[in-house]
């Protein structure tokens, strides 16, 4: 019997481990802000309050999406999304590639990140 107990811990504590080698670490957004190059289309993650936003929704069809700014205390950013828009005041984490030169729908938005996942904070 103890063997099994030894052969189950070594299996939750390899298993935690590569579960947290593989989420990437949070990033703020002065970091993204002074060196865009170093983040330029590779994946992060971001956590804060949605500041703005704008977004459309065509009900029946599957067109919709819009973009959001996100603010984490350091700096703000805009967010492009092909989901729903998250309203003013939500506290969120995303994770999504950041681009340069951002436009979406004919707008240009400079500095930005393209939504991949987004977690919203339960109160």
């Amino acid at each position: 019997m103890r063997y099994f107990g030894k052969i189950t811990l070594a299996l939750v504590v390899m298993t935690a481990a590569l579960y947290t080698a593989g989420c990437p670490e949070r990033t703020s957004i002065a970091d993204i802000e002074a060196n865009p190059s170093r983040y330029q289309n590779k994946d992060v993650v971001i956590a804060g309050t949605v500041r703005d936003s704008y977004g459309i929704s065509i009900p029946g069809t599957r067109y919709g999406g819009g973009a959001y700014k996100l603010d984490d205390g350091t700096g703000s950013i805009w967010v492009i999304t092909n989901d729903s828009v998250p309203a003013k005041g939500t506290q969120i984490g995303i994770k999504g590639t950041i681009g340069t030169g951002v436009n979406w729908k004919g707008r240009n938005y400079g500095l930005g990140i393209y939504e991949k996942d987004r977690r919203l904070n339960k109160r």
